[in-house]
């Protein structure tokens, strides 16, 4: 066996262990020995029955009373305001850079001329950017921030050392900004999702575990003895993340076929093992609380965390079926794919039950309305990778459009419309004032829906056009790229609609920044103090 694979299938036995460690450290803590009740750990008392969300029931008047709970909060939600705040002013922007670099993108494929004498802007560059840009800048950068205020919410303490998570927002900002500039001026490594040179990436590196480790601190601290089910996904998705960038970014240790394993075992678990667990912790924090009730089944959420953990490290192998790799390490893919029909089924029978027995917060909040409509992308993204994992499935949409929807059904789908509801949610606690115009979450929603929209079922149709194609012998390449490009242009139609919807999400944004929005003032209970040395930044 060549040394790296087993080198990998080494790593990742090591980290099955690390798990089922986990799971038997949570099982001696009595962490499973729970009840509905623990569902309830995220509400302070009396909260439990009380419909909160800045944005709707009747919180988003001009001058309006914040919610009579959320002054409780005020000293937890302060002492994080610092990184917090740099972090989502810097994953807006992020997202915005890497929406104009992706609708260039899409548009250069209908477009091949445009844009052709700048080096930077040809397609293999400026694709390359947008993909880092809204993975490492917008998704990663939105879902620490969220981490950070949320966490400390889950545990009823402070966040720790949020000086530290403030240098290390800095480190990851910089570290982004350099990768991609390296990108555009041709410096990459040439292996997707790990196109940053590996001597940037130490940037990377080095800001995330300064903004781990308050978080890691915080759980240390917290007083509530059970672990609710976001803080399970948040700190496993800083746990796993380190291990994956660090072992695919390693210098010199993987080459060839190895090196395209190693490559798919990162770029899956980058999506399965980290923004999927932000996106997933995420979802269950806004969703109940939102609502103002505790999620449908407590136990089953807990048996989705421990099903993600347990099965999705070795699911990127089905992307090299065909390829030059043993096919037994293919097969172990296509088993573990087919098995995470498990914990999908639980997130989805808790999150849409949830909302589903709640319909009139549907209605009313544009924050649940983003948000559970991110977990039910969440839902059809998962269950259409198990099924594209077969053989039978593969040999049609493998090297098609199709793949390319399918990612974004994942990480644009879900992740990013959990990340657009949850700021959504946070920033008037976190900045003290009301959103300026309600009315522009609308018109967000339905930009990036029916742009969404657009761009999945064009590129879908499309792949599968273009893989039915390809199936035929007799067929001339020419002309089946030939019948694609209608499907290529409703990409990038829904690419400009979906941008725009970004426009306006960043607008609205800096205008709370700046102070627009009338202030939320505190009302009683009174905040309890904080401890001197959280209070001073510590």
């Amino acid at each position: 066996m060549p040394t790296t694979i087993g080198l990998l299938l080494t790593l990742s036995f090591v980290a099955s262990l690390c798990a089922l460690g986990f799971l038997i450290w949570a099982i001696a803590k009595r962490q499973f020995s729970l009840t509905q009740s623990d569902a309830s750990t995220i509400f302070e008392e009396g909260e439990r029955g009380q419909p909160d969300d800045p944005t709707a029931f009747g919180h988003h008047a001009a001058g309006s009373n914040a919610h009579y709970y959320d002054a409780i909060r005020a000293g937890i939600d302060k002492v994080g305001k610092a990184p917090i705040l740099l972090m989502v002013a810097a994953a807006t922007f992020w997202l915005l850079l890497g929406s104009v670099f992706g609708v260039i993108a899409s548009l250069k494929l209908h477009m091949p001329d445009w844009l052709t004498a700048y080096a930077p802007l040809t397609f293999g560059r400026v694709r390359t950017m947008h993909l880092n840009l809204v993975a490492y800048g917008w998704l990663s950068v939105a879902g620490i921030a969220l981490a950070l205020w949320i966490i400390p919410r889950i545990f009823h303490t402070p966040l720790r050392l949020p000086r530290l998570a403030y240098f290390g927002a800095v480190v990851w900002t910089v570290g982004v900004a350099l990768g991609v500039t390296a990108i555009g001026s041709g410096w990459t490594q040439g292996v997707e999702w790990l196109e940053i040179p590996w001597q940037i990436g130490l940037l990377l590196a080095l800001g995330g575990a300064c903004m781990a480790i308050p978080l890691v601190v915080t759980a240390k601290h917290r007083q509530v003895h059970h672990i609710y089910v976001t803080g399970w996904y948040f700190l496993g998705a800083m746990l796993w993340f380190p291990i994956l960038y660090v072992i695919a970014n390693f210098p010199g240790l993987h080459s060839g076929v190895q090196q395209a394993t190693v490559n798919w075992w990162f770029a899956h678990n980058v999506l399965g093992l980290w923004l999927t667990p932000l996106g997933v912790g995420t979802a269950y924090y806004v969703i109940p609380k939102v609502i103002g009730k505790p999620i449908y089944s407590y136990s089953v959420s807990l048996l989705g965390f421990w099903g993600l953990a347990l099965f999705y490290s070795q699911v990127g192998m089905h992307h090299l079926i065909g390829g030059p790799v043993p096919t037994w390490v293919v097969t172990l893919s296509i088993v573990h794919s087919v098995m995470m029909f498990v914990p999908v089924i639980a997130v989805a029978i808790n999150q849409h039950m949830t909302v589903a027995k709640n319909s009139w917060a549907f209605k009313q909040s544009m924050v649940l309305r983003f948000v559970s409509t991110g977990a039910i992308m969440y839902t059809l993204a998962s269950l259409q990778g198990s099924i594209e994992s077969l053989r039978s499935v593969n040999n049609v949409t493998h090297f098609t459009h199709y793949t390319v929807g399918h990612a974004h059904l994942g990480a644009y789908g879900f992740v990013s419309l959990v990340m657009f509801g949850a700021f959504y949610y946070m920033l008037p606690y976190v900045t003290g004032r009301d959103w300026p115009w309600p009315r522009l979450l609308k018109l967000h929603y339905w930009l990036v829906l029916g742009g969404f929209a657009v761009y999945f079922f064009g590129l879908s149709i499309g792949g599968l056009v273009q893989g039915m194609g390809l199936l035929e012998a007799g067929e001339s390449f020419a002309d089946i790229t030939r019948s694609t490009l209608p499907y290529l242009e409703a990409r990038s139609l829904g690419g400009i609609l979906m941008t725009l919807g970004h426009f306006v999400f960043a607008f609205h944004i800096a205008a709370l920044m700046l102070g627009k929005g009338a202030t939320r003032p505190a009302t009683m209970p009174a905040a309890a103090p904080l401890p001197t040395a959280v209070a001073a930044g510590v």
